[in-house]
């Protein structure tokens, strides 16, 4: 079974979820591209989205669509958090640099706390596929 058919027998919210996250993470911090002072941010954070996709494709191709699939999120996005927040907080962004900002941190933090749940609960013994 394929990735996307694995995800297309899950329940309707989680593929609706996984469109935002891809729109969240890959599409907006393109939008960081307009503005001089936030294109690294933008580029770092399409490029570790890039390389977190690859390590979940890499996760699920080795044992399947089991909950350690956030991983890579965890480890990839948790400093690209941190790296965003201390961005918004420079006086010299354009407001809207900064709202899209906070957009693209409260996406991958949503993330993120499925995911910690998710890998918490492999270490824990559940690995079997969901």
């Amino acid at each position: 079974m394929t990735f996307e058919e694995a995800l297309a027998v899950q329940p309707l919210w989680v593929r609706i979820w996984v469109i935002w996250l891809v729109i969240g993470a890959f599409v907006l911090p393109l939008g960081l591209l307009i503005w001089r002072n936030t294109r690294i941010a933008g580029l770092v954070t399409v490029a570790a989205s890039v390389v977190a996709g690859m390590g979940v494709q890499w996760i699920y191709d080795q044992l399947g669509y089991v909950r350690l699939m956030g991983l890579p999120h965890i480890i990839i996005w948790v400093p690209v958090v941190m790296y965003l927040y201390r961005l918004q907080s420079n006086r010299d962004l354009s407001p809207w640099a900064v709202r899209l900002i906070w957009v693209i941190m409260a996406t991958l933090l949503v993330s993120l706390a499925f995911d910690i749940v998710d890998v918490g609960r492999y270490a824990l013994g559940e690995r079997e596929p969901f």
